[in-house]
């Protein structure tokens, strides 16, 4: 059996990496009320302009602005990344109308149980099966939204929302395969959303119901351009360095710093249901990266072969 690996320059380079672009996802919920009293829509609309300009900037710094006039010029390769673009917007507005709204833990519970709705997409889409493990896991979140309802006596839909959106932009993603960068896809997707984003803020200036201003909220409005770009090139750094599974074991730092927010920081409340729901997805999400780590581990039967 080989030893482990050693920890490389490397592999401690992208767990920051990887570190980093989680823990400020995970702080998000913290930064969006800040922008009061701009609105959701119009918090939004800031974002995808300003995430544009911040994406041109670094693709003139990092000379790769050829790979973003090859999306552009793909048709077939654009009408899905466009597709993607709709998806992350509502992904995006529901989160900030979660945060900005009371429904931080919400949120927090949609990317909690968002690998749950990766696979069931899977199945229902790409066809795959699953092991009976991964069943039981899908069972146990399932379960989680029923007792979520019935203890509020309403559907979490902001998780839901949350986790359908972000599942489906994934699912077009891993379709559209490695000719999409991180960098020039978050480009062309924000260059799709940019012209009606633009005109919502135009309208609002001219209405007299803009809230941009130059001061610091203005600068913060600009900032969110900034905190969409950053952690993203980030875990595309920890992505290249680190294995899967360890990548798929730090997804889960970014809900819970944003569930600690909205218990300790925004202090929603966690009667007993919601205590039981969420329970429900941690033991699922338990199941899984325990299944996980095991396939991940099981020798292939043509590294058997090599090594015999």
């Amino acid at each position: 059996m080989p030893a482990p690996a050693p920890t490389t320059p490397g592999h401690r380079a992208g767990l920051a990496a990887g570190l980093a672009a989680y823990a400020l996802w995970g702080a998000l919920p913290l930064y969006f009320p800040l922008l009061a009293p701009s609105g959701p829509v119009e918090i939004i609309a800031h974002r995808v302009v300003w995430s544009l300009l911040f994406c041109l900037l670094l693709l003139a710094v990092t000379r790769t602005w050829g790979a973003f006039v090859t999306i552009l010029r793909d048709h077939a390769l654009l009408a899905r990344l466009t597709l993607a673009a709709v998806l992350l917007a509502v992904n995006w507005l529901v989160f900030v109308h979660g945060v900005t709204t009371g429904h931080v833990v919400d949120a927090a519970l949609g990317y909690f149980i968002n690998p749950l709705v990766t696979i069931g997409l899977a199945v229902l889409v790409l066809g795959e099966r699953l092991r009976a493990v991964q069943w039981v896991a899908v069972g146990c979140g399932a379960l989680a939204v029923v007792v979520l309802t019935v203890g509020y006596g309403r559907l979490p839909w902001i998780a839901l929302v949350l986790a359908g959106s972000f599942g489906t932009y994934g699912l077009i993603k891993s379709r559209v395969g490695p000719r999409v960068t991180a960098l020039p896809g978050l480009a062309a997707e924000t260059a799709v959303l940019a012209p009606v984003a633009l005109g919502y803020l135009v309208w609002l200036h001219l209405a007299g119901v803009g809230t941009l201003e130059l001061d610091w909220h203005g600068l913060a409005l600009v900032g969110t351009g900034v905190l969409t770009a950053v952690p993203l090139l980030l875990f595309n750094s920890a992505a290249r360095r680190l294995p899967l599974s360890t990548v798929g074991l730090l997804q889960y730092l970014a809900p819970v710093l944003q569930l600690a927010i909205g218990v300790l920081v925004a202090g929603e409340r966690m009667p007993p249901a919601r205590w039981w729901g969420f329970g429900l997805v941690w033991l699922a999400l338990a199941v899984l990266t325990v299944d996980g780590l095991r396939h991940s581990r099981r020798p292939h039967p043509r590294d058997d072969a090599a090594d015999a």
